[in-house]
């Protein structure tokens, strides 16, 4: 499909409701350095700096459903520990409904922890019981689908063999999902394929179809045969092989097929990409796009995620920047909401961005180079300019002089800066941690001050760069000397 296409089939997305069934998952991320070797075995030692918890499994599921806008109610088994009613917490603050979730108080809470020194991962630790939950609490599960599966509009079957999709509760949904004419879609574990009999279509990977058919998978035609027997084993609608660096392939039960090329541009993390691929797919075919449609925008989205760390979701701004549609122009004064969109296309495009801040109140040489520096460090350079309230905290009542208005509209006319976007806070923390830019830059002046947002960018692969200053320049200098306080220069 063209890139006119794609814009379509996106634009015919609505708000539609999506039904999630599977394995919870709490994955928490321990990040810090490494420096030296234990003395007690020969293991990395991490320093650790900052601890953070995502959802994973089908709760990231329905995080990528989420942040496209759809509404989405989750269905799952939890343990009756903290780590459980964390997770309940997180899909609340997105507005996941979560009443259909069971507790199981004989199994923890799945929780993965993944130990990460610098961009490395140095060890990955577990906690679950991955055996079948009870025939009982299989068809209790069944029961809290029974009047949900009517009000979706597509249903969805998160396979992660932690224990919650049993046969009862694969079949009972199935069956559900098949008399109220929806969609069923099964991002599947193991290798017994017959066990999702009568769904749409699955999601394997192309490591999970080479598992579940026993032999690998080399070329398209092969790739393809595998779709057919798969589709053959279970009774299914199509199949959708996704092959990483190859893209997506689809077939479907008349014989229809496609492949689409990936769109990654660099590949960081392929945590999640799955279900953000699957999540994509459920949207689409609950808009009514056929399956190459679907197809497209899934791939499309698992591209974008790919490059960035952890299980992560594409928003619809995002998605909607990412092919070029309602993007503010480069060089341009961004408006609040204009924000994540451009970031998005730079991104898609493979840009590393830049990101620094200040008053700028009056331009002089040392902004000059200072930006011209930071513009150096990246592919594009965003500039982040305090508001005139936030100036007058810093800097008392008598400043700024020029407006916001006046001073984001010089600073975006010169020939290194990208974009510029205000903020209203004293400090940079809240925009950065927005932007989370490859680079962020600051003056050497606050190499002893220590930079606002330099452990946010470290931790997610960043790097900070301190720019020279020129002796001599600044705002405070120009004002003092035109009120005659100082010499002239």
């Amino acid at each position: 499909m063209s890139a006119s296409s794609l814009r379509s089939a996106f634009e015919r997305l609505g708000e539609h409701r999506v039904l999630v069934v599977g394995d919870l998952i709490l994955d928490r991320y321990v990040t810090g350095d490494v420096q030296r070797i234990s003395p007690e075995a020969p293991i990395p030692i991490l320093n650790a700096r900052h601890i953070e918890d995502r959802l994973g499994g089908a709760g990231n599921v329905a995080a990528n459903l989420r942040a496209m806008g759809a509404a989405v109610e989750l269905v799952g088994v939890l343990g009756d520990d903290r780590y459980g009613a964390l997770l309940r917490s997180m899909l609340g603050d997105l507005e996941v409904e979560t009443s259909g979730c069971v507790i199981d108080a004989e199994r923890p809470t799945t929780r993965k922890s993944r130990f990460i020194g610098g961009n490395q991962q140095v060890m990955r630790l577990d906690w679950e019981e991955a055996t079948a939950v009870s025939d009982e609490l299989a068809r209790e599960v069944v029961r809290h689908l029974q009047g949900r599966v009517r009000e979706a509009d597509a249903l969805v079957l998160s396979d992660y063999g932690k224990g919650l999709l049993s046969e009862v509760v694969i079949a009972g949904a199935i069956r559900l999902a098949r008399e109220a004419k929806i969609p069923v879609l099964v991002d599947p574990k193991g290798d017994d394929y017959a066990r999702y009999r009568g769904a749409t279509l699955v999601t394997p990977n192309r490591k999970e179809a080479e598992q579940a058919l026993g032999r690998t998978l080399g070329d398209l035609e092969q790739t393809a045969r595998a779709a057919r027997e798969l589709i053959e084993l279970a009774e299914l609608d199509a199949a959708v092989i996704t092959l990483g660096a190859q893209g997506m392939f689809h077939l479907s039960r008349d014989g229809t097929s496609g492949h689409v090329p990936t769109v990654a541009r660099a590949v960081f993390d392929v945590t999640g990409a799955g279900d953000t691929a699957i999540s994509h797919l459920a949207l689409g075919l609950a808009a009514g796009l056929d399956l190459g449609e679907a197809v497209l925008l899934a791939n499309h989205a698992a591209g974008i995620v790919v490059g960035r760390r952890g299980a992560a979701a594409v928003t619809r701004a995002e998605f909607a920047a990412s092919i070029g549609v309602g993007v503010p122009p480069v060089g341009a004064v961004l408006a609040d909401e204009d924000l994540e969109p451009m970031l998005a296309q730079w991104r898609s495009q493979g840009r590393r961005i830049v990101f620094t801040n200040g008053c700028f109140d009056i331009l002089h040489k040392g902004h000059v180079d200072y930006l011209r520096f930071a513009r150096s460090k990246g592919d594009v350079l965003l500039v982040g300019v305090n508001d005139d309230a936030s100036v007058r905290r810093l800097k008392g009542p008598q400043r700024p002089v020029n407006c916001l208005a006046d001073r984001m509209e010089v600073l975006a006319a010169l020939e290194m800066v990208d974009a510029v976007v205000a903020f209203s806070e004293d400090t940079p923390a809240a925009i950065i941690e927005r932007v989370t830019p490859e680079i962020l830059v600051k003056g050497e002046d606050w190499k002893e001050k220590g930079v606002v947002g330099r452990e946010w960018v470290e931790r997610h692969g960043g790097e900070v760069h301190l720019a020279p200053l020129v002796p001599g320049r600044s705002t405070s200098g120009i004002l003092e000397r035109a009120r005659g306080d100082g010499e002239s220069a």
